[in-house]
């Protein structure tokens, strides 16, 4: 498979949910130390989030604190409790139409802006008979790498 016509860069963030953000919040925040950046909510994705953030510049990691605005209804962002990871692409459309051609199952909705406002798309957590390959149940988001993300790991690699 040298032919990927992309590159996985690094991990861009971790979505952790629960039932009570506050909760994440008490650890992630005021016992660990990171820092809230921002909030999220949507009601198609059924998501209250605190938007949390370790490192800082090229190489900051998110950490999404995640909470339901309806326990009944789906996505349930809690379930499980560390939701999805998201992955750094040097070439988002490039790995999409690149993964699909190699059996990638991905989520419905395409490649979407997300909640920090990069492309971004999720490989589903499980294959199907016409896409073998999932996330063996991780929910994996794909996210555009900004240039200078690009140009950091560039030179980390040098």
């Amino acid at each position: 498979m040298s032919d990927r016509p992309f590159k996985v860069l690094g991990i861009q963030q971790i979505a952790v949910g629960g039932l009570d953000k506050a909760r994440l919040k008490k650890l992630w925040v005021d016992t660990l130390g990171l820092t809230v950046t921002g909030t999220f909510k949507s009601e198609r994705e059924n998501v209250d989030e605190d938007i949390s953030a370790l490192g800082s510049g090229p190489f900051k990691v998110e950490v999404d604190l995640m909470q339901p605005l309806d326990p009944e209804k789906k996505p349930k962002v809690q379930d499980p409790p560390l939701n999805h990871v998201g992955l750094w692409i040097d070439d988002l459309q490039a790995a999409v139409v690149w993964l699909e051609k190699h059996g990638v199952r991905f989520t419905p909705g395409g490649i979407r802006k997300g909640a920090a406002g990069y492309d971004v798309c999720f490989i589903h957590p499980k294959g199907s008979a016409e896409s073998p390959i999932g996330g063996e149940g991780v929910l994996i988001e794909l996210v555009q790498a900004p240039r200078d993300v690009i140009d950091a790991f560039a030179r980390t690699t040098a």
